[in-house]
């Protein structure tokens, strides 16, 4: 049976589970942006600036978002790290207050500022994970548009992964380059030219990459 084939086949109680658990999740996740709003205007938290109005898009992102892929994304991306299970509301909000313990801010520890996201590729004993085996997100930086030429660059190592011989099934970071590398960004930094070098090179170079813009007609520095 094909996946869209289980899909069709779910009964109504499943499909109905479903629903209510993505409309649960979108709903805790704008709470978590209007209380951290709060927090942050209130003086008790540091920056902060959150993934509310993208809760549905991001819902839908994950469901296609498979173990092996890569984000490269930034600070509004809450629900996506809490659909694909990479974050929940201690972790958020401990990231919010630069808790400095590893265990309760797993992004960083406190040393990134709030909504900046990331996955562990490397054990506690320092060994590389099977990053095949686990949903992935490399770490957000704070530049606006810094993630684009990351993302082409973990786009560009699946195709290499593909097409390079000798290293098919033989390593921990891909499997025959089936990964796909997803990005995010706001519409008011894609005015930064690494977003369009980026966009024209992935085209060039036709590598596995998806990108989304979240279009609210927000920005921070320009419209």
């Amino acid at each position: 049976m094909t996946e869209t084939e289980t899909k069709r086949s779910l009964s109504f109680e499943d499909f109905r589970a479903e629903v209510l658990k993505d409309y649960t999740l979108a709903v805790v996740s704008r709470e978590c942006s209007l209380l951290g709003r709060r927090e942050v205007l209130t003086g008790k938290a540091k920056f902060g600036i959150f993934g509310d109005g993208k809760e549905v898009p991001q819902i839908a992102m994950a469901k296609a978002f498979k173990n092996g892929d890569f984000r490269s994304g930034y600070y509004r991306d809450q629900t996506f790290m809490m659909a694909i299970g990479q974050l929940d509301i201690q972790q958020f909000f401990a990231g919010l207050y630069g808790h400095s313990d590893l265990e309760h801010d797993p992004m960083s520890a406190g040393r990134q500022m709030g909504g900046h996201f990331a996955t562990h590729s490397l054990d506690e004993n320092g060994n590389w994970k099977n990053l095949t085996q686990q949903k992935n997100s490399s770490a957000d930086i704070s530049p606006t548009a810094g993630q684009m030429p990351r993302l082409l660059g973990l786009a560009q190592a699946s195709k290499i992964y593909r097409n390079v011989t000798g290293i098919e099934n033989k390593t921990n970071f891909s499997i025959n380059g089936n990964e796909v590398a997803w990005g995010t960004i706001g519409n008011a930094s894609t005015s930064e030219g690494l977003f369009f070098e980026t966009i024209n090179a992935a085209g060039v170079l036709q590598v596995p990459m998806v990108m989304s813009v979240w279009d609210d007609d927000y920005g921070i520095s320009v419209h």
